[in-house]
């Protein structure tokens, strides 16, 4: 799991941005938001154009390069920060898996390009190195694989070629980075499958609700949800099964289903098809949503022990002990990412009505 990210020089992120998942507080309500000593269920709130959808798409970052997975084409426009003296960004993840703890670092230009690397397992630097210079430091991974070809191109990542290019345990860190990296997943809950990572495509997203039991899942999904609708599959004239609503006259679900019904069918896509997700970002994620439908939403994530799940949101109906804690809500501003617990003075406890403090600006700097 991530234990701690930074970013800086990216985006409208000109000052360094962190998020410490492991600055976890004893509090003994609500535990499903905390796994393996780490936070791992956050929503984010800020005002419009704070960058908490940049922050998203900065902590997925480490998708482009290590993996092959899908990033959507756009969503890295204008990727440095246009006030920045610097002429890159900034990257910086620390994992933890078990006892172990990688520290990763990274730099890249205005074509997202490496420029810099750098890799530490449990404090002890396995390489360093310059792409501009093309010097550095690959002495501790020279122990890990002596006999490792070092024919990388210079606009490799040497993560990603020591990985592909290394017999490793699955148990190794190095190979759990890759996993965890492999399994991210950000998307956005609106009217369009937008995604960064997890598949390399997602050509399923209007059939896989025709496999086994999902249209019937779905169905009941809906139901619960409040949409009281009947769904069929119908065989068009051109041969293509498609999604109606079932009426006296079938209507197709995608061209008249309002957007709050196309957002819960994009998530409940992902959710079933993504089963083994390790981080979860879902920007906008209740933009369409009844603040009832919402709060099952969030019910419904926190079920999800190994996945760290991030989601940025304006609705303050979730801001309830009853429903997460005051470490796992955050507050984005210009400068900086800070939980409640950590925005006041005031010893947050579960009584507290945290959506009318932070209506009364408790939590403002």
């Amino acid at each position: 799991m991530i234990k701690l990210f930074e970013v800086a020089g990216f985006k409208n992120f000109m000052d360094k941005i962190t998020l410490d998942f492991s600055d976890v507080r004893d509090y003994r309500f609500n535990a499903d938001c905390i796994t393996d000593g780490l936070i791992s269920k956050i929503i984010v709130y800020g005002k419009n154009s704070t960058g908490k959808s940049n922050f998203g798409l900065a902590i997925f970052d480490i998708v482009s390069h290590l993996t092959n997975k899908n990033v959507t084409s756009g969503v890295y426009d204008y990727y440095l920060n246009s006030e920045s003296q610097k002429s890159f960004a900034e990257f910086h993840y620390v994992f933890k898996f078990k006892n172990q703890i990688i520290d990763y670092n990274y730099k890249k230009n205005d074509k997202q390009l490496l420029i810099y690397e750098r890799l530490l397992l449990n404090d002890k630097v396995l390489f360093e190195y310059d792409f501009k210079t093309k010097k550095g430091s690959t002495e501790g991974i020279d122990e890990i694989a002596p006999s490792l070809n070092w024919a990388f191109k210079d606009t490799d990542s040497i993560l990603k070629y020591v990985i592909n290019n290394t017999i490793l345990d699955d148990e190794h860190p190095l190979r759990k980075l890759m996993y965890f990296v492999s399994n991210m997943l950000w998307f956005r809950s609106l009217n369009e499958n937008r995604y960064i990572g997890y598949k390399n495509k997602s050509s399923d997203y209007f059939d896989f609700i025709f496999e086994g039991g999902n249209l019937l899942e779905f169905e009941d999904f809906l139901h619960a949800s409040g949409i009281d609708e009947e769904l069929k599959a119908i065989m068009d004239s051109d041969g293509v099964k498609r999604l109606y609503f079932n009426g006296k006259t079938p209507l197709p679900f995608f061209k008249v289903a309002s957007s709050g019904t196309r957002a819960l069918y994009n998530f409940f896509y992902w959710i079933k098809t993504a089963t083994d997700v390790s981080m979860m970002f879902i920007d906008e994620f209740d933009a369409f949503y009844h603040y009832e439908l919402s709060e099952s939403i969030v019910a419904m994530l926190e079920k999800m022990p190994r996945t760290q799940i991030i989601l940025t949101s304006h609705n303050t109906n979730l801001l309830s002990n009853r429903i997460m804690r005051p470490d796992c809500y955050f507050i984005l501003t210009k400068n900086k990412l800070t939980s409640f617990a950590n925005s006041t003075n005031r010893e947050l406890r579960e009584g507290h009505n945290l959506e009318k403090l932070y209506m009364s600006g408790e939590f403002n700097e």
